[in-house]
């Protein structure tokens, strides 16, 4: 393999980019990098100073006031926050809609996107989000877009709160879901979209050990 390479996975909320890419970064022992937990924060941020998150620029200002720290590893990240972990309070369907929102914002993007690069510039990492293979790492080895029924995903992420104890339903996630995508895909700052260049795969009907052995074949064959 070589010295030092990128695989980007982009796509929507649910579709399993977190869980497969963590995995794939076990597998292969590199640095896997969520970037959404990173618009998670902001969003966390906005609620914790007391600021409306859909004020742009009151949410472009929390930048410089909060402290974050990501620190990585291979079995995921944890997120600081103004000196505390916050890596599990920021996985709610609110935070996740706060984060779609503040991630619309270009100046929080600029902010965000000069994080990731740099964090990609000394390792070799598999970073998921929404604009990986389109905008933070255009030139990345590997380009992934996983995708799956709204249906599907909506299925998924039920499970997850569950397991968290959250009470909810499967129509209320569904909604959420959909909103988020109509969200993420046409904000007018790089949109959801999938790059020209990267293989597209629906992980629908797909458990997590199929995917991940599907994807761990198409990077092994690209990165010789």
């Amino acid at each position: 393999m070589k010295k030092r390479f990128a695989i980007a996975v982009d796509g929507p909320a649910g579709s399993g980019k977190s869980t497969v890419a963590k995995a794939i970064a076990q597998k292969l022992g590199i640095l896997y990098i969520d970037t959404g937990a990173m618009y998670r924060t902001v969003a966390y941020a906005c609620g914790k100073y007391g600021i409306d998150a859909s004020q742009e620029d009151k949410a472009i200002a929390v930048l410089d006031q909060m402290q974050m720290q990501i620190l990585p590893g291979t079995d995921g990240q944890r997120i600081i926050l103004d000196g505390e972990d916050i890596t599990e309070r920021i996985r709610t369907p609110e935070i996740g809609a706060g984060a779609s929102l503040v991630a619309s914002y270009l100046e929080v993007r600029k902010k965000l996107v000069e994080i990731q690069r740099q964090m990609a510039s000394t390792h070799t990492v598999i970073m998921d989000g929404r604009d990986i293979a389109t905008t933070v790492l255009p030139h990345a080895e590997v380009k992934i877009y996983l995708d799956a029924s709204v249906e599907e995903r909506a299925r998924r992420r039920l499970g997850e709160l569950q397991a968290q104890g959250k009470t909810t339903d499967l129509e209320t996630v569904q909604a959420q879901i959909a909103a988020r995508d109509e969200q993420d895909m046409h904000r007018t700052h790089s949109p959801l979209r999938c790059a020209p260049d990267a293989v597209r795969v629906d992980t629908t009907g797909m458990d997590i050990p199929a995917v991940v052995e599907t994807l761990l074949c198409m990077i092994q064959n690209k990165i010789k």
